[in-house]
């Protein structure tokens, strides 16, 4: 049950929401109305109020023509006919005289226009003696309009409107709104008597205004109550007679309004009021919007000068937005064309933004940013921490789709990922690959708000399920929470823009680095068939050497004197060397041209292999071992093992001098993928010189103090990298060191082996 006053509002805004506001079936009382058949001009509609105005009564009016209304030489049939048939907008033809039931006459002001095939001509009774009025509204539009070129902004061209629309009209109170991409409205000017509440900067409601109604407001653009306690005055006939339908006073200017909207005004205080549309590149932008206290009557040609300052305000205020989205416009390309040149200088997208990042942030009127590249993340000012940009990469990834995201509310429009909400309030995020989850993004910081309503901002229905209006509209304030400041249409094309030109960055980066890599490829093959043959063609004449001094210390090395048989130790020691550098350059020059058999390798298996191979270079040595379990991976066992091999003999070596040696053996399994480590407490290295460990012959300790060629750790760079993998390493001076490599997970599709890895 507690539920069902809320099932009843519900029915009741819906109920609301479907009024036909458009075909109400009376008018306000104020004037009459005729509905015409054309050309015979006869009368197929007439309003009851006919009666009061000319005595005719309406039930006989239908069928008779129009100039059994018109005293002699009044031209209104030719003004009439003469409407331009393309304009719906009800148009002002002036003064006319129209003969009443006892034989007098009366002169009423007169509008007309054509819809949806009929002929709607609206009387109202003309003010004064049928002088000229325009003449005398002239020069204060002129005036007004002069004062509108000087006003530098939005919010000074309301200011004016509403104090020329109140001293134009005589209304106690004109106020200026704008609508926000909700649908509420804030009162940006005021101009009012005294004795009037003032609404300046307060806000109302989306729901004060149906939908239906927003829509007559675009396509009508003035509407006018004169008494809000009126009775509506019915049509006669109701319906049309041939169609069956209720007569559409969509344009009418007499137009009855909905019960619900009348309470509406009496609850504010107000008997009487006019409302002019303010219409901005085709939308409803606001609303000028006059109040008055007791009835009041707008004549005719003030109603159309105010719809004209209505227009005029409007191409203002649209001038004006549009200068002002052009020069935010301009300064986002220019600050596009900044990182732009900052990445085309870089090697990656991610490394050219860091260069920019205060450029990145103004880009976004951001706090904070990323720029996301599959598994790696750039943080940019106060961004989130990494692991919730990167869930929410892959949140953007699930949701697919390869255009921009953006959200004011991420609790609201995230509800996945909780713990954003709590970092940040907005977002936007534009992809900027094709194929992979690569985004730039950026965060804006939360701004809470405080709203002051005109009113506390809720509706009830009455006992007969109907919409019951505000009833209050003492000022009640509201904080909001969880807002950022929302992304406008001008940022989110500017960041597609910045997407486009990334993508092409990035495709001519691609294509140069295919073409790099052509070269390196023929350059590589070249290098290794040369090593290939040096390396053999080395071998014979270092066999030779080796043996001529076996031979020449087993047959003369007694008659040798001291210093000749270390000599000849010298030579022996050196050839055995230069062998075992030849065997390795020889073996570094086959990996390049050996093919890669994959498969699923157990890694365990192979770290206590190699453990066991390696023991003669450790026995009787106190090392501490240290192996945690490793995640199987997918590539050639046998160049694994080797590379395996190689790191744990350089920790073995490396770790030589320790009385207590530990080495540890461990992996880890990331999302794209393992990484593998072989930690030692040994002598460790300067970090700065870490470009120089995985390159053949690079050697960072005497060779005195340790054995060694320079080919193992390049060695294992060439095998991780032709497994599509990456190398790197950590150390300190006597501290130890860490050597790492990573596999991808997934198997390159051109090596045929099966997908993804179980790691």
């Amino acid at each position: 049950m507690a539920d069902a006053p809320q099932d009843a509002l519900a029915t009741a805004i819906e109920r609301c929401a479907q009024e036909p506001i458009r075909v109400p079936g009376s008018i306000q009382p104020h004037g009459f109305l005729l509905a015409l058949d054309e050309p015979s001009l006869r009368i197929r509609h007439v309003s009851a109020s006919v009666a009061d105005w000319l005595g005719h009564d309406p039930e006989q009016l239908p069928g008779r023509a129009l100039t059994d209304l018109l005293p002699p030489g009044e031209a209104l049939a030719t003004a009439l006919l003469a409407l331009v048939n393309e304009d719906d907008h009800p148009c002002y033809l002036g003064e006319v005289m129209l003969r009443c039931a006892d034989g007098g006459s009366a002169r009423f002001e007169l509008v007309a226009h054509r819809h949806a095939g009929r002929l709607i001509a609206e009387f109202e009774p003309a003010p004064g003696d049928g002088t000229p009025v325009f003449s005398a509204m002239h020069p204060l539009v002129g005036a007004f309009v002069a004062r509108l070129q000087h006003a530098g902004d939005t919010d000074r061209l309301c200011r004016l409107a509403a104090e020329e629309v109140r001293r134009l009209t005589g209304f106690g109170r004109a106020l200026v709104y704008r609508f926000d991409r909700d649908g509420h409205g804030q009162v940006l000017a005021e101009a009012r008597l005294d004795g009037y509440p003032s609404y300046l900067g307060q806000h109302f409601p989306a729901s004060d205004i149906p939908p239906q109604a927003r829509q007559l407001y675009l396509s009508n653009r003035l509407r006018v109550i004169q008494d809000a306690d009126y009775t509506p005055s019915p049509l006669c006939p109701p319906h049309d007679p041939d169609s069956g339908q209720p007569l559409d006073l969509g344009f009418s200017m007499l137009r009855s309004v909905s019960p619900v909207h009348l309470q509406y005004m009496r609850n504010m205080g107000t008997l009487a009021s006019m409302s002019i549309s303010l219409v901005v590149e085709g939308r409803l932008w606001g609303l000028i919007s006059c109040h008055h206290a007791q009835p009041h009557a707008v004549p005719f040609h003030v109603r159309t000068a105010c719809e004209l300052l209505g227009r005029i305000v409007s191409l203002q205020i649209e001038a004006k937005e549009a200068h002002a989205d052009a020069g935010r416009r301009l300064e986002l390309r220019r600050l596009i064309v900044q990182m732009l040149s900052a990445m085309a200088d870089r090697d990656s997208v991610s490394a050219g933004l860091l260069a920019v990042s205060d450029a990145f942030l103004a880009f976004g009127r951001a706090s904070g940013g990323a720029a996301v590249a599959g598994g790696h993340c750039e943080l940019i000012g106060r961004a989130p921490p990494q692991p919730l940009v990167m869930a929410l990469a892959r949140w953007l990834g699930e949701r697919g789709g390869r255009d921009a995201f953006q959200s004011d509310n991420i609790g609201r429009d995230v509800p996945e990922l909780p713990e954003l909400a709590r970092e940040c309030g907005g977002v936007l995020a534009v992809p900027i690959s094709e194929l992979h989850a690569h985004y730039l993004i950026w965060f804006r910081d939360e701004q809470v708000r405080t709203i002051d309503w005109a009113g506390q901002p809720a509706k009830t229905a009455d006992a007969d399920g109907r919409l019951s209006p505000r009833a209050s509209f003492a000022a009640w304030r509201e904080t909001v929470r969880g807002h950022s400041l929302p992304w406008d249409e001008v940022e989110l094309d500017g960041a597609l823009e910045l997407r486009n030109a990334v993508l092409g960055i990035v495709l001519r980066k691609a294509e140069e680095m295919a073409s790099l890599a052509g070269e390196l490829q023929k350059a590589n093959k070249e290098l290794e068939a040369f090593s290939y043959s040096v390396s053999h063609d080395l071998r014979a004449p270092l066999r030779h050497i080796a043996g001529y001094a076996e031979l020449l210390e087993n047959y003369d090395g007694k008659a040798l004197s001291e210093r000749g048989q270390r000599y000849l130790a010298h030579i022996a020691h050196s050839v055995r060397f230069a062998g075992t550098l030849v065997d390795n350059l020889l073996s570094f020059s086959q990996m390049g041209r050996s093919a890669l058999h994959r498969g699923r390798v157990d890694l365990n298996a192979i770290v206590e292999s190699v453990r066991r191979e390696m023991v003669p270079d450790y026995e009787g040595r106190d090392i501490a071992w240290t192996v945690h379990p490793l995640p199987h991976v997918t590539g050639d066992a046998a160049f694994i093992h080797l590379a395996l091999r190689n790191l744990v003999a350089n920790a073995i070596k490396y770790t030589g001098g320790r009385e207590h040696a530990r080495i540890e053996i461990g992996g880890e399994a990331r999302p794209d993928e393992t990484v593998v480590y072989v930690r030692d407490n040994g002598v460790g290295f300067d970090m700065e010189y870490v470009g120089k460990l995985f390159g053949v012959f690079q050697r960072l300790h005497r060779m005195e103090d340790f054995e060694g060629t320079g080919i193992g750790l390049a060695s294992v760079r060439r095998i991780v990298e032709r497994h599509d993998g990456r190398v790197w390493a950590e150390g300190e001076p006597d501290h130890g060191a860490t050597f790492y490599f990573a596999l991808p997970r997934r198997a390159p599709e051109s090596c045929g082996a099966g997908g993804e890895t179980d790691a």
